[in-house]
């Protein structure tokens, strides 16, 4: 077994992009995050790569394009107010074809908010967050191994897709310390014929860019992505399933509500009651298949989350009237605690 070593979620992140091979890193600090920018400030120049503090988000976005234009694998993060204002330049990179790591420790909102753990980017997250039809893969860790882990599938799925991926954490999975492996399973980046690395006369001219002016010639970009996009559904799809056998409860929960969710999952048991939990662990593409399947047996759902009800709208478009569908929910920084989910399995959360 690999030694393992004390760290928080956002440091791992950040050892984790390093041992994918990311040598680019651009950001500007803000909490809950700011452990990212701090790691790689240090690290970065230990080992020819790049750290660059930008004058705000918008340019450490807009850094991360050019340098996925060339080719290298580059990243940013941020939290929430953060992750808005680079979502001019996120959308670019989808309308450009361009993978990239985006990482958002999520806090507070809207606006300012606070700077405690919170779910409610899921939105942004799953629907692009910037303007234009397109999407990120979101990958949504619940422990700091997870961090690490889904760090390096970020990059591989980037790469293999051509488009932005985001991590989708919150506060408390970065800040929270457990032990983790970094024996990781890094794939080499692929090569990559479309980047703007120089011809040396040997080819024609890359051209990276998301302008379209001739409204045919865009309208088969979008379809072509779309076709991707169904792919990458049919694919990538990840979720845990957690006692789910006989349940006739579901809880559906992921990030630090899932954990939460899982120790009530396991007390709900204990007195008699059946009920399991699924965690997406994509965000998107969402298991709805699962959550559908399920609903074929399951009497309830409940949908455990860190803001006013956001990922409910998934859950019940999956469970298509098939039962009903309960949220139980904390935000502006608090979280539910077990004892909260347990009198939600056993009593019924909010009704919507």
């Amino acid at each position: 077994m690999a030694d393992k070593v004390l760290m928080k979620g956002n440091e791992a992140i950040a050892e984790a992009a390093i041992l994918a091979g990311c040598r680019h890193y651009f950001g500007y600090p803000i909490t809950p995050q700011t452990e990212i920018a701090a790691y790689m400030a240090k690290r970065m120049p230990k080992i020819g790569g790049t750290f660059l503090q930008a004058e705000s988000e918008i340019a450490a976005i807009n850094m991360v394009y050019g340098a996925a234009s060339a080719g290298v694998r580059a990243m940013t993060s941020s939290s929430s107010p953060g992750i808005s204002l680079k979502g001019e330049g996120i959308s670019y990179m989808a309308g450009s074809d361009l993978p990239g790591l985006i990482v958002n420790v999520q806090r507070g909102g809207p606006g300012l908010g606070g700077i405690q753990p919170s779910q409610s980017d899921y939105f942004q997250s799953t629907r692009g967050g910037g303007h234009g039809d397109y999407h990120l893969i979101v990958l949504a860790p619940a422990s700091v191994q997870e961090m690490a882990d889904m760090t390096v599938k970020g990059f591989d799925l980037a790469d293999k897709y051509r488009m932005p991926v985001m991590l989708l954490a919150d506060g408390t999975m970065g800040q929270m310390m457990e032990p983790v492996s970094l024996d990781l399973a890094v794939s080499p980046a692929p090569e990559k014929p479309w980047a703007t690395t120089g011809t040396k006369l040997a080819r024609r001219h890359n051209i990276i860019n998301s302008l379209s002016l001739v409204p045919e010639e865009l309208e088969q970009l979008n379809n072509a992505r779309y076709q991707k996009y169904d792919i990458v559904k049919q694919n990538e799809v990840m979720y845990e399933s957690f006692m789910m056998d006989d349940a006739e409860i579901c809880i559906v929960a992921f990030g630090i509500a899932a954990r939460v969710s899982k120790n009530a999952v396991v007390a709900a048991r204990k007195n008699g009651v059946k009920v399991g939990l699924i965690r997406p662990i994509t965000l998107w593409p969402f298991p709805a298949e699962v959550i559908g399947k399920a609903a074929d047996h399951v009497k309830r759902f409940i949908s455990v989350e860190l803001s006013m009800g956001q990922m409910i709208e998934d859950v019940r478009l999956a469970v298509a009237g098939k039962a009903p569908v309960e949220l139980c929910y904390r935000v502006g920084g608090m979280i539910p605690t077990p004892e909260q989910v347990l009198t939600a399995i056993e009593n019924g959360g909010a009704k919507e």
